[in-house]
């Protein structure tokens, strides 16, 4: 008789790399229109959620909106700079 090894493989996934989308301040739009385009842009938000981020970009120049793929942020990025808004992306470290 023959003996079959079976070999176990240990798969590991390696997770895409993560990207902040930064919501940055400016001048030009009112806070309910940020905070309108944050909750239609971004799928899952709530508008206090929506509002703090807002407050927070007006209070601080910058904000963290969300944090996902690189595709996302692009997507997210990209929507809410169509919208009016300052917006850039940097990956999560």
């Amino acid at each position: 008789m023959s003996v079959e090894t079976i070999e176990k493989r240990s798969t590991v996934r390696k997770h895409a790399p993560r990207y902040r989308v930064l919501l940055h301040n400016d001048d030009f739009n009112t806070m309910e229109y940020v905070v309108q385009t944050l909750v239609k842009t971004v799928p899952g938000l709530t508008q206090p959620q929506a509002v703090s981020i807002m407050m927070e970009a007006h209070t601080n120049g910058m904000a963290l909106v969300i944090t996902c793929a690189q595709e996302h942020a692009e997507f997210y990025c990209e929507t809410l700079r169509r919208h009016g808004l300052s917006s850039s992306i940097e990956p999560d470290d």
